[in-house]
This record gives C-alpha cells, sequence and structure tokens, in this order.
C-alpha cells in the first residue's frame, strides 16, 4: 500500500469515528488529551485526528466551513482562499451545463466553488487529494456537482472544454516562482490557453507571467491588502482588456492596458496615496491615478499624491506632515518632538534597513506615524506622515 492510499485508509477510519470529535470540541491537544485519546481509538486515527484539528484551526480564516474540512498541511497551504475562489467562479456561471475540468484540484477549494454553479470535474494526480475533494463537496453541500479522477492532467482532454487549473507549484523540492519550473510546465500552460474553450490558469503574482500569454487577461488578486495570485483568463473567460486588478473583500476591480496610460508626475502634495499590490503587479499604477486624478511622485516610484483624501479601495491614504532630506540626523531631530510613540516604515525601491532606522528613532510620544522613504522628482525623501 503505497502512502496515498495509507493516509486514505487512516482517514477512512477517522471519518468513521465521530465520537473522538466530541472529545476534542474544547480545542485541547495536549498530552493528557492525547493519553486518554489513545487508550480509546488506534494511535494512527488519534495522530490523524489531532493534526486535522490543528490545521482547521489555522484553516478558520480561510474557508467558512474550516471545522469540517479536509486537507494535510502542504494542501491547505496552496488551496485558493474560499473568498478568492468563489470570486473568480462568478466568470464560471457563463459555463452553466457545461463541465468543467479542474485540473491538480488539490483539496477543491476552486472546484466546490465553481460547482455552485456548474458541474466540476477534478483531476489530480494524488488519490489523497481528490479524496479530500470528495469530503469537501460534501460538507459544502455540492457534492452532487464533483466527480473527481486520478491521474496525470496532461493527458486529460482539454480540446473545446472548459478549464481550471492550478500547476503545482512545489517542485525539486522547494516552492517555483518561474512558470518554466511548474508542473505542468510553461509549455503546457501556453497550449492549453490556445486549445481549450475557454478558463482559468491560477499562478503565483511573484511568478514571470509577463508576455507569456498571447491573447488573454492576468488578474491580479487581493485580500486585505496582500496580492494571493494572478489569474491567467482564456478563450471565453477573458475580458478584452489584457490586465485587471481586483480587491477583496470589497469585489471591486480596475482594469486597462499598462501601455496606454503615462505616468503623470507632480510634487509631493498634502497627501500621499499607496496603490494596493494588486493595482501595483498588474501595472496599472497609471490607470488608477487617471481615475482617481492622483499624480505619481516619481516616474520610478508607484506612490501617488494629490491635494484632496481619495475614498478609494484601490489606495490608501496617508497624510503627508513632513518632507525630509534622506539624512539620518534630519529625521531623527524631527522626531525627537514629534507625538509619535511607534512607527511604520515603507519603502518600495530604496534600500534601507527598517529595523535598525526604527531602533535609532527617539519616540517620545504615544502616537502612530508612518516614515515613507520614496524618490520625489529623482531625489530621494523621508515623507512623514500619519493614516487616513
Amino acid at each position: 500500500m503505497d502512502a496515498d492510499q495509507e493516509a486514505i485508509a487512516v482517514h477512512e477510519q477517522l471519518l468513521a469515528t465521530p465520537a473522538i470529535w466530541e472529545e476534542l470540541a474544547s480545542g485541547e491537544t495536549g498530552p493528557a488529551i492525547q493519553t486518554a485519546l489513545r487508550k480509546k481509538y488506534p494511535a494512527d486515527v488519534v495522530r490523524a485526528a489531532l493534526t486535522l484539528t490543528d490545521l482547521r484551526q489555522h484553516a478558520r480564516p480561510r474557508f467558512t466551513r474550516a471545522d469540517q474540512m479536509w486537507f494535510d498541511r502542504t494542501r491547505l497551504e496552496q488551496a485558493t482562499q474560499e473568498i478568492v475562489a468563489r470570486h473568480k467562479a462568478e466568470r464560471f456561471k457563463g459555463c452553466a451545463g457545461e463541465k468543467v475540468l479542474d485540473l491538480c484540484c488539490g483539496i477543491g477549494a476552486d472546484a466546490i466553488a465553481i460547482a455552485h454553479h456548474t458541474p466540476v470535474v477534478g483531476v489530480d494526480l494524488s488519490p489523497l487529494a481528490t479524496w479530500f475533494t470528495r469530503q469537501n463537496a460534501v460538507v459544502y453541500g455540492v457534492s452532487a456537482n464533483i466527480e473527481t479522477r486520478n491521474g496525470d492532467v496532461e493527458s486529460v482532454e482539454t480540446a473545446g472544454q472548459f478549464v481550471h487549473l492550478d500547476p503545482d507549484r512545489r517542485t525539486q523540492g522547494q516552492r517555483q516562482v518561474r512558470l518554466e519550473f511548474g508542473s505542468p510546465a510553461l509549455p503546457y500552460l501556453q497550449a492549453l490557453t490556445k486549445t481549450a474553450r475557454g478558463g482559468a490558469i491560477k499562478v503565483s503574482p511573484a511568478s514571470n507571467f509577463g508576455g507569456k500569454f498571447t491573447d488573454c487577461e492576468v488578474e491580479l488578486i487581493s485580500l486585505h491588502g496582500e496580492c494571493k495570485e494572478a489569474t491567467i483568463w482564456f478563450g471565453e473567460l477573458r475580458k478584452p482588456t489584457p490586465f485587471q486588478a481586483t480587491i477583496l473583500p470589497q469585489g471591486v476591480s480596475i482594469s486597462g492596458d499598462p501601455w496606454e496610460f503615462r505616468p503623470r508626475i507632480e510634487p509631493l502634495k498634502r497627501y500621499l496615496f499607496d496603490p494596493d499590490p494588486a493595482v501595483v503587479r498588474a501595472g496599472l499604477v497609471d490607470c488608477t491615478a487617471e481615475q482617481l486624478d492622483l499624480r505619481r511622485l516619481d516616474d520610478a516610484e508607484e506612490y501617488l499624491t494629490g491635494d484632496t483624501l481619495v475614498d478609494s479601495p484601490f489606495v490608501r491614504g496617508f497624510e503627508v506632515l513632513a518632507d525630509l532630506n534622506n539624512n539620518t540626523r534630519e529625521i531623527r531631530d524631527f522626531f525627537r518632538t514629534s507625538p509619535f510613540g511607534q512607527v511604520e516604515i515603507k519603502c518600495r525601491h530604496m534600500s534601507i534597513d527598517a529595523d535598525a532606522i526604527r531602533r535609532k528613532l527617539p519616540l517620545p510620544g504615544n502616537e502612530p506615524g508612518v516614515l515613507l522613504f520614496a524618490r520625489v522628482a529623482g531625489k530621494a525623501r523621508a515623507i512623514v506622515a500619519k493614516r487616513c
């Protein structure tokens, strides 16, 4: 019996032992409870229950039904967060009645979200992964709309089909950023966008997707200010614009062609704005600036500025208190008489040691402040501000 089959056998035993969850309901997993459980249940079942209890606790911020779900540590880390999966699944509404292939389905997060709209076939090389998908489909009430298969996803016939693909980025013993080193690798991904009827490929926002896909749309998705994934939309599910940035949980998007906008640069004004990471990674800083009537500080900086406070999910606003030379003495002199007791240090393109700078700052007050290092009209500046 291989490792997957052994793991499935243990999880099947655990599934058939609901009483163990009542004894773990308090969340206590210390030595005393472990000893007590091992007197009643097989050791491998207890071990699996304790591990799953810990993982479910970690999964609560990511899944609304985490306390009932099934996964292992690696696949939980790789899984699409529920709110992101649901956002992507909205596009698959247009496939209603058509089966969608979810390749490399993992624990089934994307398959489950899509299955709320249309039937899904989850495919994964690992029998344990498809076992997780089936159990989680039951948890989310969509098991009637999901079937699973095991096998090499590259052998699946995708021509003329709707497809969602989450390539394995943990190859060669480590997490990969370059698409050439994923599994399936870049040539397969590129071919899929040409032969499938339509769909989406999930890749890391840090990956080298730029210029790799023609006639596709790249959507950058952020959640609570963190860029979570880049989605390559193709075929019937792509939009006309080449890039889109989506901000969750607000559920708002901005789209455009970065080459159609030129940076408009002006001196620092009363407010400074930091674009959301999805906007930056999508190359839509100038598009956003035009829509919000803001200006860049420098053509090499993503920071924006304006005289009026803008309330937008695409940017975070800061009120500028001081514009200083990038000089340690000048910066320390300012903070010596400031009301700040703590300071957040932000920088995009300048090389700084934030911890070393923070240690040297006199902070006599109790208010939170922000110190931003940025280029303004080609010169390095230290901008003191507070969040709006």
